[in-house]
């Protein structure tokens, strides 16, 4: 276990070997196999699971009935909502063994995937999107996109605040909330310098 100032509720599991950063909290219920990583600061909802392998970086939180399953990387900062659901084969069979075929699947920094949001893996998400709550994710994400529906489809940026983003003709935007700036070239957003 290692870290200092953990909280662990008393119906937690977590399996001998499982890495967990100092200041985290892991609420009622949960299960942390051996080989799992979670970082510093972290919140571990009610009911999440995570699998061997996991990796879960620093300040990030998952709300209630997560499994974060092998093969599935998540950066700092990310939020993942109530029963957010990641897969890890793409083409699994009760009667056929494929742990050897697990896909990774990466949420990069500050990312949000909503409520009831389903990640296929072998994808990646990246910093700072936003996924709706209910999106079927089949594909790769863009730092900053907006991405809603079943199948999930980009509509729109995002800034680092969580706020929709309008560019102007000269492909800048600016966040209402925070005041940073951002440009949109060749179809990617980053914050402007």
């Amino acid at each position: 276990m290692a870290g200092i100032n953990i909280f662990i509720h008393p119906t937690a599991i977590v399996d001998e070997g499982a890495r967990v950063g100092d200041g985290t909290k892991i609420w009622h219920f949960c299960h942390l196999m051996a080989t799992s990583k979670i970082g510093e600061r972290c919140i571990i909802g009610q009911n999440v699971y995570i699998d061997s392998n996991a990796v879960i970086g620093n300040g990030v939180k998952i709300q209630n009935n997560v499994s974060v399953y092998n093969g599935v990387v998540i950066e700092d900062d990310v939020f993942l909502g109530p029963s957010v659901v990641f897969t890890n084969v793409t083409n699994p069979r009760s009667f056929i063994e494929r742990k050897d075929e697990f896909k990774k699947t990466i949420i990069r920094k500050g990312a949000t995937i909503g409520a009831n949001a389903t990640i296929l893996c072998g994808i990646e998400i990246g910093d700072y999107a936003m996924i709706g709550a209910g999106a079927v994710v089949t594909k790769t994400v863009l730092a900053f996109a907006l991405i809603t529906g079943n199948p999930a489809r980009q509509t729109g940026w995002i800034s680092k605040a969580g706020i929709k983003l309008d560019f102007n003709n000269n492909g800048l935007a600016i966040c209402p909330q925070t005041g940073s700036s951002y440009t949109l070239k060749n179809g990617f957003v980053h914050p402007a310098l």
